[in-house]
């Protein structure tokens, strides 16, 4: 009997550790390979120790928080990082060294490497704005560092250049997802199990805001798996004779991941508390769109010592939201605001940034869309994964507003967008997109709808779609009056602002 073969979808085709247990990936592959059972997370989590030849580098990294581990106060809290970092040494030559043991270059370490100096250059070239800003809250940063000794811009540098990311500290390979550790790895990634490997003000104390922060981030992505899963099985179930069941079970693995995601991420109020957060944000700001370099930062030994501009660390640099732009293909406006959009997309890890253009082709090639709204079930669950994007961009609004908008005049984010208008954006462009597809496939249906029955995991199909109809009135009805609330507060703060 001849035994079929296992015909690979074009997603397996082009990522082919998708369905790996990441345990199984070996050290000379990105970290942020994705698969199904690990998502948007690193396969593995970060080292917290490197190869011995960059003691000098973990040695600084330990004395350099405001508070230390052991609770004493480090370099920053003295204003000291500069002149320490004047005396030290540099590593650059030992980079192309660290191999695995088959000699392949080791990209797991090196990771580690980029993200611990990337927390050095950050905090050193904003330890005057740090300085500025504890004598002084109202008066604003003043002026970072216009140059980055060679001694830890060439380690970052090249580090940078073999991983494929801008040498500056970025969300996912520096200050979040490959920045945690557990403290009881028995326990598993329970969110108070985590704990941060490198932290700029107080992050090394788990119940601090900077903590919190970082750490709530983490939580929300270890949830991902599932979210990769379903995208994978709704592109497929397209691409392998419009499989409808398939594509619905998928968009119901992705509702129930967002769920998880939205949840935790619905802690940050509690983990990170609002008035906290300005403190420990001073260290990650960019260099692009601030005010605290004009003319962008020299490179020492770098770029024939031209200065340049990065953007700082964001959240928008997250793979979550993103992945369900494409898959839903949800159209951005072709604004000034969106091309920073897509500048984000750089600062992304190489495999994130190839799963999500690879989301994005195959979703326009096969039209995900219009299969969507073909069938009354599936329209339904896209509209449904929309909300879950609208959702997530308004508490991501409404974290923006509280935590920065009400409590600073400065007028970029963190990554240099403008921080009134950027968000309401992405925002508005979905429940644009939502308002579209109920008045055109679902209102007259869900106008008519009369079911009783309750939510639950028996339901027929005939009554699940009933229950949907129901449930999605009450939605839109939501979706318009946060559209409507949303215009008449930005147009309040740009007033105030003369934006």
């Amino acid at each position: 009997m001849t035994i079929p073969q296992h015909v690979p979808s074009s997603t397996e085709a082009v990522f082919p550790y998708i369905n790996h247990d990441p345990a199984t990936l070996p050290h000379s592959i990105d970290p942020f390979t994705i698969t199904t059972a690990s998502g948007f997370m690193p396969y593995r989590i970060g080292p917290t120790h490197l190869p011995d030849v960059f003691k000098p580098l973990t040695d600084l990294l330990e004395r350099m928080p405001v508070l230390k581990l052991d609770g004493q106060p480090g370099l920053l809290a003295t204003y000291e990082l500069g002149q320490a970092v004047q005396s030290f040494p540099d590593l650059t030559d030992e980079v192309d060294k660290v191999l695995t043991k088959d000699g392949k270059r080791d990209l797991f370490t090196l990771t580690a490497i980029f993200r611990d100096y990337s927390y050095i250059a950050s905090a050193y070239i904003l330890e005057p704005c740090w300085e500025n800003w504890c004598k002084d809250p109202e008066g604003g940063y003043g002026l970072g560092r216009e140059s980055l000794p060679h001694a830890i811009a060439g380690p970052m540098w090249r580090c940078a250049e073999i991983l494929d990311l801008p040498p500056f500290l970025s969300y996912a390979a520096s200050y979040a997802l490959f920045n945690y550790t557990l403290e009881d790895p028995s326990r598993g990634h329970e969110y108070d199990n985590l704990r941060l490997i490198r932290g700029f003000e107080r992050g090394l104390d788990p119940k601090s805001s900077e903590a919190g922060f970082i750490l709530t981030h983490v939580d929300m992505v270890k949830e991902t798996a599932p979210l990769i899963h379903g995208a994978v099985q709704v592109l497929d179930g397209v691409e392998n004779g419009n499989r409808r069941a398939a594509v619905n079970d998928g968009f119901r693995e992705i509702l129930k991941a967002m769920e998880v995601i939205e949840a935790s991420m619905e802690e940050m109020w509690k983990n990170s508390k609002p008035a906290d957060y300005l403190t420990f944000r001073v260290f990650i700001f960019g260099i692009t769109s601030q005010s605290m370099f004009p003319n962008g930062v020299v490179y020492e030994g770098i770029n024939d010592n031209h200065p340049m501009c990065f953007r700082g660390e964001s959240g928008a640099n997250d793979s979550i939201i993103p992945l369900l732009d494409h898959l839903l293909q949800i159209p951005m406006p072709d604004t000034p605001l969106t091309k920073i959009l897509h500048e984000f997309r750089a600062y992304r890890p190489r495999p994130h940034r190839e799963f999500l253009a690879h989301v994005a082709s195959t979703a326009s090639k096969l039209n995900i869309r219009d299969f969507a709204v073909g069938d009354e079930e599936t329209a339904i669950l896209y509209l449904k994964t929309l909300d879950h994007v609208r959702s997530f961009r308004w508490r991501h609004w409404l974290f923006a507003r509280e935590y920065i908008i009400r409590r600073t005049a400065h007028p970029t984010a963190t990554g240099g967008s403008p921080i009134v208008t950027w968000l309401p954006n992405q925002l508005s462009a979905v429940m644009d997109l939502m308002i579209d597809i109920y008045d055109t496939y679902l209102k007259d249906k869900a106008a008519t709808a009369t079911a009783t029955v309750d939510d639950g995991p028996a339901l027929a199909a005939d009554d699940m779609v009933a229950l949907y109809k129901k449930q999605i009135i009450p939605m839109m009805d939501q979706v318009h009056d946060q559209r409507e609330k949303l215009a008449r507060e930005v147009e309040r703060w740009c007033k105030e602002r003369g934006v």
